[in-house]
């Protein structure tokens, strides 16, 4: 059904079309570069304006825009915060959907740990009580790893 497994099933078509399928609706929600860097301040906890464009090297006008759009989509949240004499400002944290989404980030970055870093790790993600490294992976409703050779993608019907 798809092209993950190592012998390709060459389609002429996608069986979703583009305007029905998630994966796109995601793409053309988050896919540019700049929402997916912001996304990753937001994941380190640079929250702050100043301190995301300071990390990412971003212009104001399109570091505000991408921050608007991540808000009206529930993804950041503003909160507000005051530093003494200044006046009150906003911070982006992640929403509920927003941490949920940091799954993909942390597929990315484990890919790029393997296929980019050749190895080489920076960051290791860990479980917060048990300290054990952890790793974004595939596992089926009985919590048994499937591999990506393993996987089929089923269309449904409405």
């Amino acid at each position: 059904m798809s092209n993950l497994d190592d012998k390709p099933n060459f389609r002429r078509r996608s069986p979703v079309a583009i305007d029905d399928c998630s994966m796109a609706m995601t793409i053309d929600l988050i896919g540019d570069r700049w929402s997916l860097l912001i996304l990753r301040e937001a994941l380190y906890g640079v929250a702050k304006f100043e301190d995301i464009r300071a990390d990412i090297g971003i212009p104001k006008s399109i570091l505000s825009s991408r921050l608007s759009r991540l808000v009206e989509n529930d993804i950041l949240q503003k909160v507000k915060y005051q530093e003494p004499g200044t006046r009150s400002r906003h911070a982006y944290v992640p929403s509920d959907k927003g941490r949920e989404l940091g799954l993909a980030l942390l597929t990315f970055m484990q890919w790029g740990d393997r296929h980019v870093r050749d190895g080489d790790k920076p960051l290791a993600m860990q479980d917060r009580g048990s300290r054990q490294n952890v790793r974004p992976s595939l596992v089926n409703e009985h919590g048994i790893e499937v591999s990506m050779n393993n996987l089929r993608l089923v269309v449904r019907k409405p």
